[in-house]
């Protein structure tokens, strides 16, 4: 037993050498993690591939501009994580009159100014107000002060809206709200870019401050020490544009960025297993839809654009939905990852999603379709569909660079629509060029997308009269440049339905009105696929949970409690202390493995 004594104390010296050799670096590491995370932001990158149309709030209506001003700006009442049911944001609480014509909000105290001015009740008031009187202002929400009649802050704790008729989406007015001290003095809102200027982000009230930005290349976010929340854990939020899906993954692959959204279904499957990075499958909250140039004009009926005439025709659209087959998208183009399009409310929200009745659906049927074109007028001359003046009938169908899906979709469209006999040339360009080209009718049929809020009222107003631009085009945010009086009556019914149910039954009612006058096809309702740097973060909160998406939140929960693991962070202890006690471990085992097999030697012997 002596010699096992003498190699526990020789193990046991060795052992305390070892780790008194390593203690040093043991108790130094982390002070010396603590100055490389503080030397070492955690930054978040996020790959865009639509360009950022303005960071503008009154002007911005892409999903990549309203994203990041989500991110930027506090709303009155947001959506909750959850289930995207209306919480309270700058107003904490709120009540309302017998009536509903007056809403009465508290704005939470101490609540600042990224410069550090107090948010009051006052920078809500200027808000709405500016966007009462000023039509620009308008452009991008102006939907839900449409129908206020006064706004009012009778001290800096207290909003009072009063409304010319009872409103349905009081809480759930999309609005960003800016600084008064701040954008009082702007004289051109239509041109004001809201950059950081002289080293200075830009003063808003979000989780996260724009520091800098470059056309076409990123936007950079920092956190916002102040934000009510509190701090985000990530201290950069970046979004860095690429001009293709297939850039973007690649650089996910090579750990450039952190999160990519609208993959392809290819790509999707692709990433799946792929070591550090995880996927995320989500039923989309965006419909996407073929637009039908119905004759654009501006609010005051001035015809603009160059649609093609047959395309006013109701007949000649309805033809041409006809001819599209929506369950071919979805398994081709989408790889099953979408549900066919039906009613302009995505299924995803079942109250106010609308479905045709049995017997009033569209069903593909390209004969019928060219039966009907024949008997709207539109007869079939050698092979060639020609119009009432004559002449064959060519159709421009246009799509998005940034939308992987949409060459395809092009390709099966213009072959349905040639087997009708109509001329079909097709375009890819650039989101930036697209919106350009739709915002002044110059188009026949084009490819867009929407996402929709849990609350409808704004993808419902994108398709009133009042929504068209007016002369110089700077105001509008029209989807199509439809103009119904029936729809917008209905629409004015729905903004003051007593009740959900109420409301409800009016919405499907504009949507069989959409459906019936076909300015527009929806085509799917896309899943959101997405993939992240797994081994750099922790599963994102998704909205709504479980089942939601992580880009394109209406919300900015993702990127407030975005949570870097530590492993991806600058210098730690943890794998030297690791080392150490792997040593002692083994060390050990093998002097219990010597002692116990001593010990079984010793008692084999005795018995023998």
């Amino acid at each position: 037993m002596g010699w096992c004594l003498v190699l526990i104390r020789r193990v046991g010296l060795a052992v305390a050498a070892a780790v008194l050799a390593m203690s040093g670096t043991a108790v130094a590491a982390p002070q010396h993690a603590q100055r490389a995370a503080a030397a070492t932001p955690t930054k978040l990158v996020v790959a865009l591939t639509q360009d950022i149309d303005s960071l503008n709030p009154f002007i911005s209506i892409t999903v990549a501009g309203t994203q990041i001003g989500r991110e930027m700006y506090e709303f009155l009442t947001t959506y909750s994580q959850k289930d995207e049911s209306p919480v309270p944001a700058l107003a904490s609480k709120w009540t309302t009159s017998a009536d509903r014509l007056t809403w009465t909000y508290t704005i939470r105290s101490g609540a600042k100014w990224s410069d550090g001015v107090p948010i009051t009740a006052k920078d809500v008031a200027f808000t709405y107000n500016l966007m009462m009187t000023n039509p620009v202002a308008a452009t991008a929400n102006g939907n839900f002060t449409q129908n206020f009649a006064s706004v009012t802050a009778p001290n800096d704790s207290t909003v009072v809206i009063r409304t010319k008729s009872p409103q349905a989406s009081m809480l759930a007015l999309d609005i960003p709200i800016v600084p008064q001290h701040v954008w009082s003095k702007v004289s051109n809102i239509h041109d004001y870019p809201n950059l950081p200027g002289g080293g200075q982000p830009v003063v808003s009230s979000g989780p996260f401050l724009l520091s800098d930005y470059k056309a076409g290349q990123y936007a950079k976010l920092v956190a916002n020490p102040t934000y009510w929340r509190g701090r985000p854990k990530i201290d950069e939020l970046d979004f860095v544009h690429f001009d293709n899906t297939d850039a973007a993954v690649q650089a996910l692959k090579k750990g450039d960025v952190d999160l990519v959204q609208n993959l392809s279904p290819a790509q999707f499957n692709a990433l799946q297993g792929q070591p550090d990075i995880t996927t995320n499958k989500a039923e989309g909250a965006r419909f996407t839809e073929l637009l039908m140039n119905p004759g654009a004009a501006t609010n005051s009926g001035e015809a603009i654009g160059d649609g093609n005439p047959a395309l006013k025709d109701v007949a000649f659209r309805r033809a041409v939905a006809q001819a599209i087959d929506v369950n071919t998208l979805v398994k081709q183009v989408y790889g099953g990852y979408a549900q066919p399009g039906t009613g302009y409310i995505p299924a995803r929200f079942t109250t106010y999603h609308w479905d045709p009745a049995p017997g009033q659906a569209r069903e593909f049927d390209l004969d019928a379709a060219g039966k009907a074109l024949t008997a709207a007028g539109y007869p079939l001359v050698n092979g060639q569909r020609m119009g009432k003046d004559g002449k064959p009938v060519t159709l421009r169908v246009y799509g998005e660079s940034d939308r992987v899906q949409d060459a395809q979709e092009l390709q099966y469209i213009a072959g349905w629509l040639k087997q009708l006999g109509l001329g079909v040339t097709t375009q890819i360009m650039s989101s930036d060029k697209i919106d350009e080209v739709d915002s002044a009718g110059l188009y026949d049929l084009a490819l867009s997308t929407w996402t929709t809020n849990p609350d409808p009222d704004y993808v419902l107003s994108i398709q009133t009269c009042s929504q068209r631009p007016d002369a110089q085009g700077q105001t509008g945010t029209t989807d199509d440049f439809f103009c119904d009086p029936q729809y917008d009556q209905l629409y004015q019914q729905s903004v003051s339905a007593p009740d959900t149910a109420t409301r409800a039954t009016i919405v499907k009612q504009m949507q069989q009105v959409l459906y019936q006058q076909a300015p527009m096809v929806t085509l799917v309702y896309a899943n959101a696929l997405e993939a992240y740097r797994s081994d750099k973060f922790a599963p994102f909160a998704v909205q709504p949970d479980p089942g939601g998406v992580i880009f394109g939140q209406n919300g900015y929960w993702s990127y407030l409690y975005a949570t870097p693991l530590a492993s991806a962070g600058g210098s730690s202890s943890t794998p030297v202390i690791v080392v150490v006690v792997v040593v002692v471990v083994v060390v050990l085992g093998l002097v219990l493995f010597f002692v116990s097999r001593r010990r079984r030697v010793r008692t084999a012997d005795d018995r023998e």
